[in-house]
Order: C-alpha cells, then structure tokens, then sequence
C-alpha cells in the first residue's frame, strides 16, 4: 500500500491595500474601482469588524433589525448604504462614524 504525503499548504494573511495597488494597475479595474471602490472600501471595513468582534452576519442583521442576506449584500459592496445604516453599523461596534469631503 503507497501512502502519498498530504502536504498542508499554510494560507497566508492577505494584506488588502498590497493586493489593491497590485490590482489597480490594470486600467479596467482601476475604472471599477473609481466607480465603486469607495462602497467596497466601506463593505470590506464591515466585514473585518464583524470578523474581528466573531460576530455572524445573522447576529449583525439582528442588531440593524434587517435580514442576513442584507448584511451579505452590504459586505459583498452590492447594496448602497444610507448614513443612518453606517452609524448604526459604527454604534455596533463602538466605532465613531466619519465622513468627510477631500479634494
């Protein structure tokens, strides 16, 4: 009987603004991004608190009273946030909410 080695590949910690500069070179991303990156930037922040607090998106959307599929929209960047939602999202997580316009 042959018994193969079952090697374990490790999965590296993806460090997100490395892996968006390496993508932003290419111009059709970049055209995307310009478009929808902002409301990705603020999914992808939502996801990495609700990820940081172990919190599932059930228990999230119960405390926005709305749906678990609302909050996988909200994290996929496919639904558009209102600032009612955001600061109920940052009360949540004990966050302070800050927008603000830049030139």
């Amino acid at each position: 009987m042959n018994k193969k080695k079952i090697i374990k590949k490790e999965k590296k910690a993806v460090d997100w603004q490395k892996y968006l500069n390496r993508q932003l070179r290419d111009q059709s991303v970049r055209k995307y991004y310009d478009e929808y990156g902002k409301q990705l930037e603020i999914a992808y922040q939502i996801l990495q608190l609700r990820k940081k607090q172990k919190m599932s998106q059930t228990e999230l959307a119960r405390r926005l009273k709305t749906k678990q599929s609302n909050v996988a929209r909200m994290e996929a960047g496919q639904q558009n946030f209102t600032t009612d939602t955001l600061q109920k999202v940052a009360d949540i997580f004990k966050r302070q909410l800050k927008v603000e316009f830049v030139k």
